[in-house]
């Protein structure tokens, strides 16, 4: 079974994910409110988050991660992060999220096998799912089967909701649409697509709720027509 996915992100009124001023307060005091099972991130937004470079490796203590408590009883969610080309390294920094109950990630045959064989040297959770990338459709099966996973929080940027709605997998959008204007011309949306040339290849949307936050901020909730 695939479990039920929520694509969540704050815009620009004009759809921009970066290049204005995001309440990001507000962001997580609205994610905390769902209840989910897991987190999903794509590399790229890990790698940016945390001002690292692709395979950079910073100070960890391997000890601690090895030995670390998975504990079957924890109610906080995993943090799932597709990775075939191996490139995230700091994992000792993301353990240190108080939020997350441990971390699963996802790659491919094609994943180079020094990439596997480093995440289980750091007691890893990791998921081959598809050749040459990551199978999100198989691998999100996976989680739900393997892991109990039905519900799934997207903090991610247009690439990875991209995937996630071209293969018909996301179930929800959430939207915080900020109050600016960015009008940039390097465009960073929260969807990006070359396949979708006509109007009916669009993605149908039905509005599922609208509220206006603090600061003249509006939080939109599409349920996603399949």
């Amino acid at each position: 079974m695939l479990p039920h996915v929520i694509l969540y992100n704050a815009v620009s009124l004009d759809g921009q994910i970066t290049g204005f001023n995001a309440d990001v307060e507000l962001y997580y005091e609205l994610a905390s409110k769902w209840d989910v099972d897991a987190v999903l991130m794509g590399s790229n937004t890990v790698l940016t988050g945390f001002e690292a470079e692709p395979g950079e490796i910073r100070e960890e203590d391997l000890e601690l991660m090895v030995n670390r408590e998975k504990d079957p009883e924890d109610s906080r969610p995993f943090l799932v992060i597709p990775d075939s080309k191996g490139q995230i390294r700091i994992w000792n920094e993301l353990f240190k999220m108080p939020y997350l109950r441990d971390i699963i990630v996802l790659c491919s045959k094609s994943t180079p096998e020094e990439y596997t064989d480093f995440l289980s040297e750091r007691n890893i959770d990791c998921i081959i799912a598809g050749e040459k990338q990551v199978d999100l459709k198989n691998a999100l099966k996976r989680l739900n089967s393997e892991y109990g996973i039905n519900s799934i929080r997207v903090d991610s940027g247009g690439i990875l909701n991209s995937i996630l709605l071209n293969e018909g997998l996301a179930d929800e959008i959430n939207v915080l649409i900020h109050p600016e204007l960015v009008g940039s011309m390097n465009k960073s949306p929260i969807f990006v697509s070359k396949d979708l040339n006509h109007l009916n290849s669009t993605i149908k949307l039905k509005l599922a709720h609208i509220n206006k936050l603090k600061e003249d901020i509006i939080w939109i909730k599409y349920d996603i027509i399949k």
